[in-house]
């Protein structure tokens, strides 16, 4: 399993979020857990494999919003079981 998190400007509201969410599950079908946080100015999303970043990028950038950074890495799932 793959963790981007997108570092994004402009989110002002949880409307801003959900636009987000709506634009990053549209750009990336096999997205799983897609979240928004306006206050940490950043998005992320699990996938099974990487995802074209540049194509994610562009499609917050049509958007409107402003994408500064992207970055991917192995995600480590958390809980009880996660720590076996």
């Amino acid at each position: 399993m793959i963790k981007t998190v997108l570092k994004i400007d402009g989110m002002m509201c949880s409307m801003c979020e959900a636009h987000i969410c709506d634009t990053i599950r549209k750009a990336v079908p096999s997205a799983r857990k897609v979240t928004a946080d306006r206050k940490k100015k950043e998005a992320s999303l699990i996938t099974e494999t990487e995802p074209d970043l540049k194509a994610l990028k562009d499609a917050i950038d049509e958007t409107g919003y402003t994408c500064l950074d992207i970055g991917s890495g192995p995600y480590v799932k958390k809980g009880l079981f996660g720590l076996l």
